[in-house]
């Protein structure tokens, strides 16, 4: 919302000091998006004094002025409005200015006779909607001043963010309470001395007697009323509205429904404002039936747009005509105020939050009423804020409010629902106690009744509890913690001391997931990849572009209401997300992109409630690790980087038993295959990691190769180790030894050290493979050559060399036994 701090001012005093004014906005929850200082879009703009007016020598209806505009030689203009004439004063946009609409003044010839400047109707100047000529200022109007410090246009307008459970701030006069609730000041309501000069015609038919209520459905349209203006004359608004309301973004389209958006930005209260005589039947009675809407009918509303209703939706509408408004939305176009129009119906009511929302978003269709219903509009006063604006629309437009017959407010009114406030306590001890400060109970009570509500003592007479009585324009003073929070933020979160809550054995301490955690993240950015964070929610064919099989991950959690089509489920792997990232950076030149993402993916299952969470982490590498130098280009990365990455994880995690198992290309059709394995830690299967297949990467329009892997977090915290064994130093010297194994190209690297550890045992140290040989003359076709360094060594003593030939010998012979090995010469 839009706030006017010169409109602000003349309900409660403003501080000067703009920035400490929004830093306070923002510590007490209302945040200040943005501050625009109005009157500078006019800079360039002065008082000019027409000295001269001739006709233009080239054309009929432009004439060649010189205006004294204050700087010294008069300025020669062409200007084309019919009622320029020397003598009179007119703003000027001299050379260089800037207007409304980025509209620059700049020195040209008009039908070639030279113009350095511009005269200036209202509308150029965004201070209204006439434009039938130049804007004619009074004659004492002070020659080069400034037209936005002439017309007082200079304004300081914040742009607010109202949290959903404050519809009292959407108004000017709530803002007000708020800002004197918050420096502890008194603030003005117009709105008794508007609705006094409220004045009824009884000559006139009665209102009640021109205007039936039915409502047929009390939870849809809590309060209705309605008031009758008679022999308006529809036409501009005064300048001081239209100013009012172009400072806080709003245009100004005619006096009539300019008074309703007046009245709803000044106390919160969305009015609509009928043709009366086009909603007369024939008996000459307005029949109001507030209902649901028929299922099929259609509305053409203001904006032009032809709607099909549904039955969730509540509309306004008389027997003879049908649905003529969507209630708390927008009006329809039959029954619109025209230049024509001579008698008003003046709506003003509450209409229930929760459908007034649905019925927005559904049909897409947002307004200021809708957003001001949607959280929630006051059933009580609205008399007097609808007297207001009938006042002000006699005053702005001229007619007459109709009497009652029945009564003497001159408005028919129907309540079946009346609101109710709940009755509050607030214990001051538990309150202090709570926020860990003392703070004084006048100050309590002073807080609380600037905010709107009674207070008074217990009734019970417990000296230390408060008798509080919510407001009705505060529904979300619910509960006694309410009142804390409220007294909470206006005291000043910032005056309360830090302390520790208090209470034997509450000893804080770091879960093993958050230490699982920490490290992931240490070895991810040592690894070199950047964490990111994608969107929860996915496209339904993210899997089947990412031609990832389905089995193992349940079925997809489909949204109620998501925000568009593009995500209307929420992911089963995080995959496709980092794979959009990565093809995004590409296409902007970023071709070396390695990213991580930690993240919920979530499933459901046929017959259960609740769909399931797993807490994943996933990895892409695309390009290479570092750029092109002078002398050499890095390699870019493939299965072994992304590999190396898993490894280094599992080292820091002290997984037990870590291996790779090959994937074939029916097993994971979204990898490459030969270039993909699944990840394990003993029995335990905790992911996979490959290449991804490029026909994948291609259908997220990215740039092969891509190297991925995805692990489930809770398998790798349950698989680590926090506490690790020590083994020390050792003293006594290693045997190395290398022998190389002949085997069949689809003998693993993998059978080869499993079949080594075991034969082995105790002494051997370790198995590096060092070389993979290939050649079918000397090792023949369809065989492969492995070298391995192998290392002996006994932690108590030093081995001989019998010792380590036996060893040695044994463990030949049993992996030649296991793997049909031949050991190469």
């Amino acid at each position: 919302m839009k706030v006017s701090l010169k409109w602000l001012s003349e309900y409660v005093d403003v501080p000067a000091d703009t920035k400490a004014f929004c830093d306070r906005l923002d510590l007490t929850g209302t945040g200040v998006e943005a501050v625009e200082r109005t009157g500078a879009a006019l800079d360039g703009v002065v008082v000019g004094h027409v000295l001269t007016c001739e006709q233009h020598p080239d054309s009929d209806h432009m004439h060649v002025v010189t205006v004294d505009v204050g700087a010294g030689e008069p300025v020669q203009i062409v200007c084309g409005a019919p009622n320029i004439a020397a003598g009179i004063k007119v703003p000027v946009a001299c050379v260089g200015a800037v207007l409304p609409g980025d509209l620059k003044i700049k020195k040209s010839k008009l039908r070639g006779v030279p113009s350095c400047g511009m005269c200036c109707s209202q509308r150029e100047l965004g201070m209204g909607g006439d434009h039938a000529g130049i804007w004619v200022l009074p004659e004492d109007a002070p020659v080069g001043v400034p037209i936005a410090d002439y017309a007082q246009l200079a304004d300081t307008v914040l742009d607010l963010e109202i949290t959903p459970n404050r519809p009292d701030c959407l108004s000017m006069v709530g803002m007000a309470r708020e800002v004197g609730a918050m420096y502890r000041t008194d603030y003005e309501s117009p709105l008794a001395g508007m609705a006094g000069k409220l004045a009824l015609d009884a000559s006139a038919a009665p209102v009640d007697e021109t205007v039936k209520i039915t409502i047929e459905d009390a939870a849809r349209c809590p309060r209705y009323t309605a008031r009758v203006i008679r022999g308006v004359k529809v036409g501009p608004s005064p300048d001081w509205m239209v100013e009012r309301l172009a400072a806080i973004g709003q245009r100004s389209i005619n006096n009539i429904v300019d008074v309703t958006n007046y009245i709803l930005f000044l106390f919160g209260q969305p009015l609509h404002a009928f043709d009366l005589d086009k909603l007369k039947n024939a008996d000459g009675v307005a029949h109001i039936v507030v209902r649901a809407a028929a299922e099929g009918e259609r509305l053409t509303t203001l904006d032009g747009e032809d709607r099909a209703l549904t039955p969730d939706m509540t509309v306004i509408s008389t027997p003879e005509l049908g649905a003529v408004a969507l209630a708390g939305v927008m009006g329809g176009l039959d029954t619109e105020v025209t230049d024509g129009t001579v008698d008003i119906l003046l709506e003003a009511a509450t209409f229930e939050p929760g459908r007034t929302s649905r019925t927005s978003r559904n049909l897409g269709l947002f307004s200021e009423s809708s957003m001001r219903y949607e959280r929630g509009v006051d059933d009580h006063g609205i008399e007097e804020r609808s007297a207001a604006a009938a006042a002000l629309m006699v005053e702005v437009a001229g007619g007459t409010v109709s009497a009652a017959a029945g009564n003497g407010a001159g408005i028919v009114d129907e309540w079946p629902a009346p609101s109710t406030a709940p009755d509050l306590r607030f214990r001051v001890p538990r309150f202090c106690a709570m926020m860990g400060a003392d703070i004084p109970r006048a100050d309590i009570e002073d807080i609380l009744r600037r905010l709107g509500c009674t207070v008074a003592d217990d009734p019970a007479g417990d000296a230390g509890v408060l008798a509080v009585g919510a407001p009705t324009f505060r529904p979300d003073l619910e509960r006694e913690i309410d009142l804390y929070e409220e007294v909470l933020r206006l005291w000043g979160m910032d005056r309360i001391p830090a302390t520790l809550p208090g209470g034997p054995g509450r000893v804080g301490t770091r879960s093993q997931m958050e230490h699982v955690m920490d490290t992931v993240n240490a070895v991810m950015r040592a690894s070199g990849l950047n964490e990111t964070m994608t969107y929860s929610f996915a496209e339904p064919g993210d899997l089947d572009r990412l031609r990832m099989p389905h089995e193992g991950l349940g079925e997809p959690v489909e949204l109620i209401n998501p925000l568009n089509a593009d995500q209307s489920v929420m992911r089963q792997s995080i995959v496709p997300g980092l794979l959009r990232s990565v093809a995004y950076n590409q296409s902007r030149g970023v071709k070396n992109v390695q990213l991580y993402e930690a993240g919920a993916v979530f499933f459901a299952a046929e017959g259960r409630k609740q769909p399931k969470e797993r807490r994943r982490l996933a990895g892409v590498l695309a390009g290479a690790m570092g750029e092109a130098g002078w002398n050499a280009a890095p390699a870019p990365f493939d299965f072994f980087d992304g590999k190396g990455v898993v490894e280094s994880l599992a080292r820091e995690l002290a997984l037990p038993k870590l291996r790779f198992k090959a994937l074939s290309a029916d097993e994971a059709p979204h990898l490459q295959p030969g270039r993909a394995a699944v990840v394990l830690a003993g029995g335990a299967e905790l992911g996979w990691v490959g290449e991804l297949h490029p026909l994948a990467v291609a259908a997220f329009e990215a740039d092969a190769p891509v190297v991925a892997f995805e692990l489930d977090v809770e398998a790798l915290a349950k698989a680590s180790r926090p506490a690790r064994d020590y083994r020390d130093v050792p003293t006594f010297p290693a045997v190395s030894m290398d022998v190389a194994f002949v085997v069949d190209e689809g003998v693993a690297h993998e059978k080869l050290v499993q079949c080594m550890a075991s034969a082995g045992g105790k002494l051997l140290e370790d198995a590096r493979l060092f070389d993979v040989y290939r050649d079918e003359e000397r090792v023949g076709a369809g065989k492969k050559s492995m070298a391995y360094a192998l290392t002996y060594r006994a932690a108590d003593r030093t081995l001989t060399s019998d010792e380590v030939d036996k060893a040695h010998e044994r463990l030949v012979k049993k992996v030649c036994a296991a793997t049909g090995a031949e050991v190469r010469g």
